[in-house]
């Protein structure tokens, strides 16, 4: 009985995420046009980050040319690493964290609500539109291209950079990783939203600002979920349990 259960909920779980993902798809497509509004708030931020006195995004992005291969490597990162590094991530709890495979479900399906409420009630142009500031397409000059020309695009609401996901999604992979192992090396999964947060900028795919609203969503939906965070993981392999 126990291993039948186990089997209904491997197949449950991953249709459950699938469906949730076609939901957050459709949603955030759904959410797209306010053209207009998308740029104003884009020079609004850009401006912002400015008075804050935060680095520039131009000046990441500069320091990448002349260097193609890593242009393209980061390029890659951004579209290849983000969605089969969380599945990754959370096949691997599924099978061997079951507590922490549930807490981080309830986690990335809360964040990913409240981004997806953000991407409606503030469309955002990313940087790599605002072409007066000296930002550019680095996806599109170089490939791989995650996205087509905004205006015929059906599959993606380019308008939507607020906040970004691919910070949010990779902070999280890191947080749960280091919570639910006992190598004395865990600290090295942090590398992984590092990463994307320079690729996300330098690729001219998101703000600073992007990363900080991911990270503040991120913090309210663990603090809604605090109770269901589970125990530290003790030395030795865990017995497999059932995921419910």
């Amino acid at each position: 009985m126990a291993s039948d259960a186990r089997r209904l909920s491997a197949l449950r779980e991953p249709a459950l995420i699938a469906a949730l993902f076609l939901v957050y798809k459709v949603a955030r497509v759904a959410a797209n046009g306010h053209v207009d509004e998308a740029f104003r708030n884009a020079r609004a931020v850009w401006d912002a980050e400015r008075w804050l006195r935060l680095p520039g995004e131009l000046a990441v992005q500069q320091s990448l040319l002349g260097w193609n291969g890593l242009i393209e490597a980061a390029n890659s990162y951004y579209a290849y690493v983000h969605f089969p590094a969380t599945a990754a991530c959370l096949i691997w709890l599924f099978r061997w964290r079951p507590a922490h495979y549930r807490w981080t479900r309830n986690v990335i399906v809360l964040l990913t609500a409240g981004a997806l409420a953000v991407h409606f009630l503030m469309p955002l142009a990313p940087p790599r539109m605002l072409t007066d500031t000296g930002m550019l397409d680095l996806g599109r000059l170089y490939g791989p291209a995650v996205y087509g020309p905004p205006e015929t695009d059906q599959l993606a609401n380019q308008y939507a950079a607020m906040p970004s996901l691919h910070v949010g999604w990779a902070l999280l992979v890191a947080i749960a990783l280091i919570t639910a192992t006992t190598n004395r090396y865990r600290a090295l999964w942090l590398l992984h939203p590092a990463i994307t947060l320079l690729v996300v900028v330098a690729t001219g795919n998101h703000y600073w600002l992007d990363a900080v609203a991911a990270a503040v969503l991120l913090a309210v939906a663990c603090t809604v979920l605090r109770h269901q965070r589970p125990l530290p993981v003790p030395a030795g392999p865990l017995p497999l349990a059932a995921v419910g």
